[in-house]
């Protein structure tokens, strides 16, 4: 099941979202690997989301962001704590939802076909230990149920690798 349309209902998206936490859960429940749940995560999203054209991990590393598990086109592979949409949401380790990228100050472009983002913080045993990044060639895409739905998908991720 994936959003074939922007036109969708908000019950079905709800029911978009169930099943994919519960493909998630399944996905994640067996594995504590950190690169291996980050790499099928980003396969799942990118593959079950669509209108997204980007959807990878970046995790801390000293001072900056290190690109991780993707899916998509290549991307930077370095940020610097508190610039450009991931090291900012890093930075004050909050969601961000980015309608227009063009309009963020200091939006770091790796690929010029993004148009929204959104990114989420990771916290592993109350550490933050990187970020989700989902980019969209559509502008304004990503709505507060997403945020919320793909922030409890991230909430499961982060369980499954406290485990190691």
């Amino acid at each position: 099941m994936s959003f074939k349309t922007t036109q969708i209902t908000t019950d079905d998206k709800l029911k978009f979202y169930q099943l994919l936490s519960k493909q998630t859960r399944a996905l994640l429940s067996t594995e504590t690997n950190l690169i291996a749940n980050a790499a099928n995560l980003s396969s799942l999203l990118f593959n079950t989301l669509t209108q997204v054209n980007w959807v990878g991990f970046y995790f801390k590393d000293g001072d900056e962001l290190v690109l991780g598990p993707f899916q998509g086109q290549v991307a930077c592979t370095w940020i610097p704590l508190g610039q450009g949409v991931c090291g900012t949401a890093f930075s004050k380790n909050n969601t961000l939802r980015i309608a227009d990228v063009n309009a963020f100050a200091g939006h770091i472009s790796c690929d010029s076909t993004s148009a929204s983002e959104i990114v989420i913080p990771l916290a592993v045993n109350n550490k933050l230990i990187g970020v989700l990044d989902i980019d969209s060639p559509i502008l304004n895409h990503f709505d507060a149920q997403d945020q919320q739905q793909l922030e409890a998908i991230t909430q499961t991720f982060c369980q499954s690798v406290a485990k190691s």
